[in-house]
């Protein structure tokens, strides 16, 4: 039983079977329903959009405000995300009240991102909220509701009451693991793989976190290593899944010779890692973006790992999926170029529910990067390439 009081020792991420605690404790809340227990995670807490969506006239932080007071100033108009809901139109900001409401004890603190597929598609999301000067950060004790600013980066979409877009950690205390920890817990229980085998701890590259570095194929280059979003496309219903051809959202991106690519500038790009990734069930993840100084390059928005991600089918860890953006000025990549790095937490006990086949978990043991929208497999006599189309699930 989760105890809760100021003097408490145990410090870490919230596991699943805690989330649900919390829920029937009513520091997770929801006042028109029940929180479904398929919407808990492995370390995470899946977030329902509410009802209504506003257009904005600009994004913004309420700082000593209630989120209330500022959408007043801010706001150009509602949108009903009722029945069929509605379109959000790109590069635009939309504020979205979520179902969830926080009532935390005084030394829980919580901390939100982007779903997976949320950040595949380029969807550009993070929570708000009262009297706050920080995006996706939820101070201790927070009493109070949860806002989602959404901005669709490169595609139209629609979106409706009840669907899930971010996810919210809960923690307490001190859970983030050093270098020099995240190095024995490597020697130990293997975090990178490379062809099949763990990357042995001389040759992993660490910062504040794991460096994460690009698949870009052989030298002589002509490897298919990802997808560069296509302008002008279709509108995608974020309802729909394993429902979307990808070369009609997608062109193909292949290596040029010496195993680089030359990403186009404001151009959004799905790539994978070189290693794979593998999160034991007493950690979490969460991936950060790689600055590398010099603004040109702006790598992923979808953030947490799940405990047992990688686990399966094998135990040898599972690609990342890599979301890409250049800025400014076209920007060569190479093979194996760090370009991102997972920080790890510790989980306050291994959850009860684990990231793989068991969950249905859309993204384990993957090959291309593409969302859950786009159909998986073409049929047996398609002219498609199969690399468009997902592995079985």
């Amino acid at each position: 039983m989760l105890t809760v009081t100021n003097n408490l020792s145990e410090s870490g991420v919230l596991p699943s079977q805690r989330i649900a605690e919390a829920i029937k404790r009513g520091w997770i809340l929801s006042k028109s329903d029940e929180i479904p227990d398929k919407n808990i995670q492995p370390a995470s807490l899946d977030l329902r959009l509410g009802p209504v969506a506003y257009r904005l006239r600009c994004s913004f932080l309420p700082d000593n405000e209630s989120v209330e007071n500022k959408l007043r100033l801010y706001q150009m108009g509602k949108i009903d995300l009722e029945g069929d809901g509605g379109i959000l139109e790109q590069n635009r900001p939309y504020l979205v009240p979520l179902v969830e409401q926080l009532e935390l004890p005084k030394i829980m603190r919580a901390k939100a991102n982007p779903k997976s597929s949320t950040g595949r598609l380029d969807i550009f999301t993070r929570i708000i909220t009262d009297n706050s000067s920080m995006f996706d950060e939820i101070p201790l004790g927070y009493h109070g509701r949860l806002y989602l600013e959404i901005v669709p980066r490169t595609f139209a979409i629609r979106i409706r009451a009840g669907l899930t877009l971010n996810q919210l950690r809960l923690m307490i205390g001190y859970s983030s693991l050093t270098d020099t920890e995240i190095k024995e817990v490597h020697r130990k229980n293997p975090l990178l793989f490379r062809n099949g085998k763990p990357v042995d701890v001389k040759e992993i590259s660490i910062s504040n976190g794991l460096f994460l570095g690009l698949d870009l194929g052989q030298q002589k280059g002509g490897k298919l290593v990802g997808f560069r979003a296509k302008e002008n496309s279709n509108l995608i219903d974020l309802g729909e899944t394993n429902h979307y051809h990808a070369h009609a959202f997608w062109e193909k991106e292949y290596s040029e010779s010496g195993a680089r690519v030359v990403l186009h500038p404001e151009k959004f790009y799905l790539l994978l890692s070189k290693d794979n990734v593998r999160i034991p069930p007493e950690y979490a993840a969460e991936m950060t973006a790689y600055d590398p100084t010099s603004g040109e390059l702006r790598t992923h928005y979808a953030g947490f790992f799940d405990p047992g991600f990688g686990c399966e089918p094998d135990n040898k860890g599972s690609q990342a999926a890599l979301e890409v953006r250049a800025h400014d000025v076209p920007f060569a990549v190479e093979h194996g170029q760090n370009i991102c790095k997972l920080s790890f937490e510790r989980m306050l006990e291994p959850p009860d529910r684990l990231y793989g086949p068991a969950m249905a978990s859309n993204y384990q043991d993957q090959v291309v990067a593409l969302s859950k929208h786009f159909k998986r497999n073409y049929p047996r006599n398609s002219s498609q390439n199969q690399l468009f189309a997902y592995p079985k699930a």
